[in-house]
């Protein structure tokens, strides 16, 4: 049983928890690593980090080559358990596919992990804007409109703790930066109910998000809708598609 102030450090098995890390150490940027790099990024002796890559190519979820290794497909199967599991992405697949092609734009669905936003659940609908929007992409959270739905939902407190953490550099030449702008984003998406984010995270990227509320009225996910910057003026987003996403808002509402 887990307590509320987390198990204790005997319940835990500390060797799995390092295994995930070796496999966390592997990213876009540095998908063939060493075993000295890996050690680095994971935070473990050379000598521990080579025996977890052993064990993960004899489990199948490494490949070794020379002296670099890399992730294999198999890895896939660990976001795939969630993605079949879990009742979120099942609940709102369906209604976000209907909004994606009744507005004929891209959809998703995030939750956050610490300071990032996971998305977990996608639709096209033949539009491909974004590479982000595809299921178990991970991006930072202050730089899109699901981010801060989602983050305009916890206490003030834990949004300054964030903003303290992060470093704050220009992704885009539409970033914001600096940490007074960033709160005051977050509030008017709190009175407002919605967020706009127009190409901070990526170039031609606009977005539009709702937060997805359990019957009970707690933010549980954010839901938005991505078009690209040549097709839809920042000024059109809000009134072309507000409306719709509320609609599925109000739908889920129900079922979460």
């Amino acid at each position: 049983m887990i307590e509320d102030d987390g198990p204790l450090k005997r319940d835990l098995i500390a060797g799995l928890g390092k295994g995930l890390q070796v496999i966390e150490a592997f990213d876009q940027e540095r998908s063939r690593l060493t075993i000295s790099e890996v050690a680095q990024r994971a935070g473990l002796t050379r000598a521990a980090a080579r025996r977890y890559l052993i064990t993960l190519t004899h489990l199948g979820y490494v490949r070794h080559e020379q002296k670099v290794f890399s992730l294999t497909p198999k890895v896939l199967r660990l976001g795939q358990s969630y993605l079949h599991s879990a009742r979120l992405p099942r609940i709102v697949q369906p209604l976000l596919y209907r909004l994606a092609y009744s507005l004929e734009e891209a959809a998703s669905v995030g939750v956050l992990d610490h300071d990032e936003l996971i998305c977990v659940a996608a639709v096209s609908a033949g539009r491909v804007v974004s590479a982000t929007l595809q299921p178990g992409t991970r991006v930072p959270a202050f730089w899109t409109a699901n981010g801060r739905v989602l983050l305009a939902s916890l206490p003030q407190q834990q949004i300054e703790a964030f903003l303290a953490r992060l470093q704050l550099e220009p992704i885009t030449a539409h970033t914001i930066v600096n940490k007074e702008r960033l709160l005051l984003e977050i509030a008017r998406t709190r009175a407002q109910g919605y967020s706009v984010v127009d190409q901070e995270l990526e170039l031609g990227l606009r977005t539009i998000a709702v937060p997805l509320k359990n019957f009970r009225g707690e933010t549980v996910a954010a839901m938005n809708v991505s078009v690209h910057a040549s097709r839809m003026p920042v000024e059109d987003i809000v009134e072309r598609c507000l409306p719709a996403l509320l609609k599925v808002q109000v739908e889920l509402a129900a079922l979460l």
